[in-house]
């Protein structure tokens, strides 16, 4: 199942350079979450294709253009809330992550290699601010998956065998009314599989690059991953399934 057509990427733009420059006194050694990590900027990565406006546009961004800057959080402010939306569940988290997220950018652009496109590395930066309030927001024990997972009891045959879904079953995910079903089944998961599954299904990060900003090996990532869709579709059958002549 592509769950990446069925969260809405996009979002209204909310901020504005001058709301940003209030913030850029801060010095980057305190930018820290609660546990004292720093928020680490992504690597480079391979060869990209060369877009002369997005050229132009790291350069204003290195030489201090203010326009430029505010050229960038336009362009990118919205889609960035919709992603910090999606992993923080907080209007007022996710608005604070994206300020956090172009703070970063302001900060780090005379680093920017240009091995990356600049809205993949500043998405990677935003999706790291949002890793980072969700550990520091860690505070109570998390309800395990099992009770969600499909049943073996024999260890062989499943309780409860998967039910085919009915032929349009796909077909009608795309309606807007039952996307919002999908976004709420999801938010049901535990926080450690919601998160690779966001990350993996709906960001579209890869596996290796998963492992390194959730701090586990790749294996561990691909079985998160797997039981989250599990779950997920345990839970979205009885919506789906074909009714039994």
């Amino acid at each position: 199942m592509n769950l990446a057509g069925l969260v809405p990427r996009s979002g209204p733009a909310v901020l504005g350079p001058r709301v940003l420059r209030s913030r850029m006194s801060v010095p980057l050694g305190e930018e820290r979450s609660a546990a004292g990590d720093e928020i680490a900027l992504p690597p480079n990565e391979g060869h990209v294709e060369t877009d002369p406006a997005e050229e132009s546009l790291v350069s204003r961004l290195k030489a201090g253009d203010e326009q430029a800057f505010a050229d960038l959080v336009r362009q990118n402010a919205g889609r960035l809330l919709a992603a910090a939306r999606r992993l923080l569940r907080s209007e007022e988290s996710a608005r604070d992550a994206v300020q956090e997220a172009f703070l970063k950018v302001h900060q780090s652009i005379a680093g920017f290699a240009g091995n990356a496109r600049l809205s993949t590395w500043i998405h990677r930066i935003l999706i790291n601010v949002c890793l980072m309030k969700l550990r520091s927001q860690r505070r109570h024990p998390e309800e395990p998956i099992e009770v969600l997972l499909p049943k073996f009891p024999d260890g062989l045959h499943q309780e409860e065998p998967q039910i085919p879904w009915e032929d349009d079953a796909l077909a009608r995910l795309e309606r807007a009314e039952l996307r919002a079903l999908v976004r709420q089944t999801i938010e049901r998961l535990p926080e450690t599989y919601r998160t690779v599954l966001l990350l993996r299904d709906i960001e579209e990060l890869d596996t290796a690059e998963v492992a390194r900003l959730l701090h586990v090996t790749e294996n561990a990532v691909k079985i998160r991953l797997h039981r989250a869709r599990q779950a997920l579709r345990t839970l979205l059958d009885p919506h789906f399934k074909r009714e039994p002549l």
